[in-house]
This record gives C-alpha cells, structure tokens and sequence, in this order.
C-alpha cells in the first residue's frame, strides 16, 4: 500500500489500561488523517489491528483467541485482509512467535506505534523499537468525548518482579511539558470536561529531565488551565512524595480521589516483589494523604497469591485492609508471565489456594466498599454523563471522587455534568437523584 490508505477500513480492538486506549487513539487519528476509514466491526473492515496487553495472561489468551478467528477470516478472503497486532505484547518475543504463528502482517511494539503510516506501506513490517518521537505526537480531541487521557511518561524504572513493564515499554521517558499543555487546551477547547494524565508511573514525572516540571508542578500548570476535572493513574507509593499530595490538597480540579496500589500487606511478599517500600511506608502515605484530604477516596491494586505467600502473609493483607479502608480495589491472583523475574526464580502456588483468598479478599473488599459508600448517603455530588451508555433505566456516570453513581434516566436528557443528592449505595455503585444540570464552561447556565 502506497501513503494514500483510502482504500483502507481499519476496525481497533483494544485489551488493557487507559494507555492502550489513548494509544489506540492516537493510531486511529494517524490513519484517518492518512484516508483510512475507522469502521466498527471486522466484516466491515480489510484491516484489523489488535492493540494488546501482557500485564496478566488471560488478555493474551484473548488476543490468541481473536487472531484465531482473524486467520480464518483472512482465509476466507483469501488474502485481501490485513491482520495488524500492536502494544505490549507485540513489545515480547512471546507476542511475536503468536504474530508469527497466527499470519499477522503488521506488528509494532508499543515504542513504535507512530509507525502505523510506514507500516501500510509494506507488504508485511514488524517494528519493536523504543523511539521518543512516540510521544511528540499531539493527537486531535477524541470526537464529542466528554473524558479524555493524555499520556505524560512512558514506561518505568521500577523492576518489581512479577511485572512486563519494563520490557514492553521501556525505561521512563518524561514528555515534554509544552506538549503536554498543547494537547490539553486541545481537549478543553473542543469541550472535554475530564482529563486522566496517564503514565505506567505517571508520579515520577520529571525524574528522568532535569529542566521539566516535576509532577507536583505539572498538576498545578495543567489545572492552571481550566480543566473541570483532573485524574491521575498510576502512581508507585515510591514516588507519591509530600510535594505531590500538597498538589493534590491545593488544587480543587483534582478532587480527592488516589488511586495508590499497595499490592500486598506483607513486608515479606513486598520484598520478594521487589516493591521497594514496606507496609509501615504506605501506611505514612496513606495517613498524609488523609490528613491533607478529608473526604480522601482511596483505591488500590492487590495481586493474591504470589509465589510464596504463605497464610499468615495473606492474613497481613487482610489486616491492612482494616486499617486503611479501601473504598474500592482492583484484586486478582498472581498470574506467572515469561520474561519476569519471579516466573524464573519462583515456584507458582497451587490455583485453588490462589482462587480461595482471593476469594476471602473480595468479601472483606465488599464489607468496605459498601461502608464507604454509605457514608456518602445524603450528599450531594456532581456526576459526569459521559455518553448514551444506559442499564435499564439508570443513566451510568461518575462523580469527582470516581464512584459509579447511577442517575434515573428520566432525569438525565443528554450527556453532560448533574448535580445530584446520593439516595442510596451499594458495595459498587451509588444511587442518585438529579437536582439540575451543571452549566459546562462557556454555557449559560
């Protein structure tokens, strides 16, 4: 294929965290610039590309899965069809045998998505290098999109041992800070009320180039802005400094929502984990945090059953639990990953234990989740409607504190910013009634 694509009808599929998906964007606004068109299902498409995640392995027993049936599809066509897989996994030598194995076409690890336009000028081309000009991209607004993700760092200099990331994308690498607010007044002037700055470890910001802002900073010049909303993931409790919490306390746009993993409860598992900190570390974090934010809303990673975790390990864990209080968490048992240290060195424990604590976990999760949630009974909150997405007759959104709050959809005409009184909740969810809607900026309210 020649540098016009119109000819092309690219269908993205997107597994894993909000980086892929602001990836993915990032791919799609290359390509539509370039003629292609984006097209919502595979029979419409000459073109699928999968953009992939290796963090866990039942994503690339997925991506195995949809490259299955994609070869079919590819056979059934008898060639006139393009197979396209990029991310993550693309980044490992165990995504390039499943490309190879499965008849992709086009592979780009995740350093080397810029490369789309190159890449469809080839018959077949494979590129898994780390390359800066990555991140000089600033792609267009995601059309009519209410929320958006802007990527301030790229990959990660932590090496915890159960983790892929710093194979799959590489050492940190800061973006530049006028990059950074470009693409935000992008997004502001296009009608965006919600920005998530995304990073694998988006508080170490800065660390790697001596003349940018460090995170702390950037907050304060980004909410300087004018942005309604300001989210951050994902943070390392090593990085979680003083000078980042006194941004979060003084800047309103923020919130007082951390999202801060912890992973587990025990110096032991910690310390084989290669996690750096200990749990008296994040117990300090947590109690700033709460000092400093006294409507905090605190949530975390936990991973269940790593190599060698024994009982009274996992019981340390649910004793941290009690003592923090998490308001929600994402849990999942160890999953073994090639590549990684602790698939090497250490011996994976039976998956019914795995399954039975994480199990015992999520009940504990529960019991907090919905005495958290109770507490928010009878306030009134903000909740953004990002879209048409309804259950039932609930309109589904999210208030500044990142709870899921269910709003009556005889109350919510259009997608938008409500203030509503919370009436009921639930271990996952909050039930609200509308009060009147908020006027966006530049509306008249």
């Amino acid at each position: 294929m020649n540098n016009d694509l119109s000819d092309l009808r690219v269908h993205l599929i997107t597994y894993g965290c909000q980086m892929n998906e602001y990836d993915s964007h990032l791919v799609a606004s290359e390509l539509a610039a370039r003629g292609a068109t984006i097209v919502d299902s595979v029979p419409e498409a000459n073109f699928v590309l999968v953009n992939t995640c290796a963090v866990r392995g039942k994503p690339v027993e997925k991506v195995k899965s949809l490259l299955g049936h994609l070869r079919k599809e590819k056979e059934r066509r008898r060639g006139r069809f393009l197979i396209g897989m990029m991310g993550c996994l693309a980044s490992l030598e165990e995504g390039q045998e499943i490309g190879r194995r499965f008849g992709v076409d086009v592979l780009l690890g995740a350093g080397a998505i810029h490369k789309i336009g190159d890449a469809l000028r080839e018959t077949r081309f494979w590129d898994v290098g780390f390359y800066p000009e990555v991140d000089e991209i600033v792609p267009p607004p995601p059309q009519g999109a209410l929320s958006a993700f802007v990527t301030l760092i790229r990959g990660c200099d932590h090496h915890c041992t159960y983790c892929v990331v710093p194979k799959t994308r590489g050492p940190e690498i800061s973006r530049h800070p006028d990059l950074v607010l470009r693409e935000v007044e992008g997004l502001l002037e296009a009608g965006v009320l919600e920005i998530t700055l995304l990073g694998q470890n988006v508080n170490s910001y800065g660390k790697d180039q001596p003349d940018y802002p460090d995170f702390a900073e950037l907050i304060r010049r980004v909410a300087a802005l004018g942005v309604p909303r300001l989210r951050f993931v994902t943070s390392h409790p090593m990085n979680f400094s003083d000078r980042i919490i006194e941004a979060i306390a003084e800047t309103r746009a923020v919130g007082q929502y951390v999202h801060l993993p912890v992973q587990s409860g025990s110096d032991r598992v910690l310390k084989r984990m290669a996690r750096e900190y200990r749990r008296d570390y994040y117990l300090d974090r947590v109690e700033l945090l709460r000092r400093s934010l006294p409507d905090l809303v605190l949530t975390t990673d936990v991973i269940v059953g790593f190599p060698g975790e024994t009982e009274e390990d996992f019981q340390q864990t649910l004793d941290l639990y009690d003592q923090v209080g998490f308001d929600s968490a994402y849990m999942f048992i160890y999953s073994a990953r090639p590549g990684t240290p602790s698939y090497e060195r250490f011996e994976d424990l039976p998956r019914e234990v795995k399954v039975e604590r994480l199990t015992r976990l999520i009940e504990k999760q529960k019991e907090w989740s919905l005495r958290r949630n109770q507490a928010w009974v009878g306030r009134q909150v903000e909740v953004l409607v990002p879209g048409p997405a309804r259950e039932e007759d609930w309109a589904l959104g999210h208030d500044q504190s990142n709870h899921p709050v269910l709003l009556p959809v005889a109350e919510v005409g259009e997608p938008g910013l409500y203030r509503a009184v919370i009436e009921q909740a639930s271990p996952h969810m909050l039930f609200g009634k509308v009060l009147g809607k908020v006027a966006a900026p530049g509306e008249v309210a």
